[in-house]
Formats: C-alpha cells, sequence, structure tokens
C-alpha cells in the first residue's frame, strides 16, 4: 500500500517540495494568455499560462487564477470573460499585463467580443461564461463555458525556463 505524506510534513521538507516543484514547472512549456472581463465598463485583464481545455461536450475551459488577484475578484458564476491566447510577437503584452492592474490597458488595442475584452492581435480567443468557482490551494480554478472560439493560424508565444519563445514544429518524420 502507497504511504501518502500529510500536513504533518516538516516545514523544511515543504520547502524543499515547493523549490523542487517550481524549478520542475519552469521545465514545462506553456502557452501564454491574457486573462480578460469587463467590469463596470472599464477592462481587467492578467497574463496566465494555466489554463486547458476542460471539455468538448460542453466546450469548456479552466483557467487558474491567484487567490488574491484583482481579475478574480471581478469574476462571478455567469461572467462574461475571454482568454486571448498571445501570439509569438506579443511578449511585450505579456509583461504589460503583469504590471499594476490600473496600467494594463494603457495604449492597448481592443474591442469587446463576447462581452469581454478581446486584444488585438492575438493568436487565439475564446470567449466564456463563468460556470463554477472552485478553490484548489492558493489558486481558484475559473471554470467556463465556451461561447466563442477563435485562432489566425499564426505562432503563439510560450513560457519555458523563465523566458518567452515559441513553438517550432519538430517535422513530420517525428
Amino acid at each position: 500500500m502507497a504511504q501518502t505524506m500529510g500536513t504533518d510534513l516538516l516545514p523544511e521538507l515543504d520547502l524543499q517540495v515547493q523549490t523542487a516543484f517550481r524549478a520542475a514547472m519552469g521545465h514545462v512549456a506553456g502557452p501564454v494568455s491574457v486573462v480578460t472581463t469587463l467590469a463596470a465598463g472599464t477592462p481587467a485583464g492578467t497574463t496566465v499560462s494555466a489554463f486547458v481545455s476542460l471539455s468538448m461536450e460542453p466546450p469548456m475551459l479552466l483557467v487558474s487564477l491567484m487567490r488574491g488577484s484583482h481579475l478574480l475578484s471581478l469574476l462571478s458564476v455567469g461572467t462574461a470573460f475571454g482568454v486571448n491566447v498571445l501570439g509569438a510577437h506579443q511578449a511585450d503584452l505579456a509583461t504589460q499585463f503583469t504590471g499594476r492592474h490600473d496600467q494594463r490597458f494603457a495604449g492597448v488595442e481592443w474591442h469587446l467580443c463576447d462581452g469581454a475584452p478581446r486584444l488585438s492581435g492575438s493568436h487565439a480567443w475564446v470567449g466564456l461564461r463563468v460556470a463554477r468557482l472552485v478553490p484548489a490551494g492558493d489558486h481558484v480554478l475559473v471554470l467556463g463555458d465556451v461561447v466563442s472560439a477563435d485562432a489566425d493560424g499564426e505562432a503563439p508565444l510560450t513560457y519555458h525556463r523563465r523566458s518567452f519563445g515559441t513553438h517550432l514544429d519538430a517535422g513530420p518524420e517525428h
């Protein structure tokens, strides 16, 4: 029978596991997106790399947001939000949306799509409605029902080992 570790771990071991986990996850390349919503007529958004397709029937997406995030405070069941998957040329935009929340849309071109801000030039767009908010550790999982989706076919922006990059096709022989 496998033995599981509980919450009685020593703090030093917890820190070792957290450090090792952070380093391991840094070696996983992931897409970069800006999650957006509109609250009282004001756009809000934040850069995330933790989002995944959750279901095809019905179409759903999962986004992970930090518990203290300003964007999360604006979301509730039924709220419109969007996932703007950034293109390889949008690393500056990814960085801008990690700064002060009141400056994130400064100089950014966007338009309202499906009730949420859609950033111009994004690689892909998914418009959603919040279906459920699920607490998970120091984050909240935002489960969203997809209302629209679109992609331009250009190269995506990725994040790997603390730097931005893009996908390289390994070719048909791989």
